[in-house]
């Protein structure tokens, strides 16, 4: 039997007085409000860069490959397809897949009102099932090989600013010469709260892109990756450029976003203060509840050390007890946390201005090993912090213990 752990587990257990029982409560409130607010935010902030990552891959995939070119034209330069990467790139296990396009610019149409835009066309091999979490109205084209089809997805923005919804009709004229124009018909209506795309692109059929432009089948304007969950994105962006034809390059989604992913790692910073922070009041107050504990209990300490135990045997009692009380608060802050995340995952109750937080309702990551590492950084921290307060035992002499009150 370990002697130590079974005095202190009764020392736990034992009705005391109303100040011992407020002692043990605020203990274990402490380290269960402290880990529960802990939890929450890196569930919270995984939840954050989660949602804005895949909303911006979603949009352009993790890597791009366009052809080399020094206009700063907003239309793509035409590449083609017909290179061994592109007809190749399942022999590289980390891509999920690969998928064309091409941009064109022009001014939208209706009732009266103009806004200048980006078409993105995109083919048969578009993701839709991806892109489907952005749709909030209407359903996505059917595009086809053999003919394109004018049917368009417009942002929810571009739509207000318009007047217009989902099987309505209008204009885009694209400057060129000759200059061009064709009707579209809105099949579909999305909104990714991100201001880069909601404010000024289309997505509508890559083959009329083609026909406009005057290309060949196999000319687009460029081809977006989607990596496989875990891959690192810029050793793959590394290899994928030596795999490419010389006369193109591969973009960083991360480098051509990069003020959504600055935004973000701004956050991660301030919740890596604030974690500290959090971290450092619960050790604080463990180690001050016992020192409390083990002023109240000095007539004990004393009897203990008149029958022959030594002072490593009595620290270890209070350190039993002190880890004891830490791993309830563990308990109640795993629930506490993990309910309060389940309830907002499934129900959505805390909504967000999508304008200002580019989504509707605070999102919640299930990251399983930051929840591990997390309530082991506490029981560990609080374990040390423990120490301190024991040294106050071997002070203590057995004949004043015993008639202190």
């Amino acid at each position: 039997m370990n002697l130590p752990d079974f005095i202190a587990k009764r020392t736990i257990n034992a009705k005391g007085g109303a100040f011992s029982g407020s002692i043990y409560r605020i203990a274990i409130s402490s380290v269960a409000i402290g880990l529960a607010i802990m939890l929450m935010s890196i569930l919270i902030l995984g939840g954050f860069k989660q949602q804005i990552a895949d909303k911006i891959y979603s949009f352009t995939g993790h890597l791009q490959v366009s052809k080399y070119t020094l206009s700063n034209s907003l239309e793509s330069s035409p590449t083609t397809t017909n290179t061994d990467f592109y007809h190749n790139w399942q022999d590289l296990d980390y891509i999920k897949s690969v998928q064309a396009f091409a941009y064109k610019a022009g001014l939208l149409k209706a009732n009266d009102a103009v806004e200048g835009v980006i078409i993105k066309g995109v083919g048969v091999d578009f993701d839709t099932a991806s892109f489907s979490k952005n749709m909030v109205e209407g359903t996505f084209p059917n595009f086809t090989e053999d003919e394109y089809t004018t049917d368009v997805v417009i942002s929810e923005k571009l739509a207000k600013l318009l007047q217009i919804k989902v099987k309505d009709k209008l204009l885009m004229y694209f400057v060129q010469n000759p200059p061009r124009y064709r009707q579209l018909t809105i099949t579909g209506i999305f909104q990714t709260g991100l201001e880069e795309f909601d404010e000024r692109i289309i997505i509508g059929d890559m083959g009329m892109i083609q026909r406009l432009n005057d290309w060949e089948t196999d000319q687009v304007g460029g081809y977006e990756i989607f990596l496989k969950q875990g891959t690192d994105i810029d050793e793959a962006e590394t290899e994928i450029f030596d795999k490419v034809n010389s006369d193109q390059f591969v973009n960083n989604s991360k480098q051509k976003y990069n003020q959504y992913f600055e935004w973000l790692d701004l956050l991660n910073q301030n919740v890596r203060v604030f974690l500290g922070l959090i971290l450092f009041v619960a050790c604080f107050n463990m180690a001050a509840v016992l020192f409390i504990l083990i002023m109240e209990r000095t007539n004990m300490i004393g009897l203990l050390k008149a029958v022959g135990a030594d002072n490593g045997l009595i620290r270890r009692i209070f350190y039993f007890s002190g880890i004891r009380l830490t791993l309830k608060g563990l308990l109640y802050g795993n629930v506490l946390a993990l309910g309060l995340a389940a309830l907002q995952y499934h129900f959505q109750i805390i909504p967000l201005d999508a304008e200002n937080y580019y989504m509707s309702y605070v999102p919640i990551l299930w990251d399983v090993k930051s929840i591990l590492l997390i309530n082991l950084a506490v029981l560990l921290l609080v374990g040390v912090a423990l120490t301190l307060p024991t040294f106050l035992v071997t002070r203590l002499k057995p004949i004043k213990a015993i008639r202190f009150d």
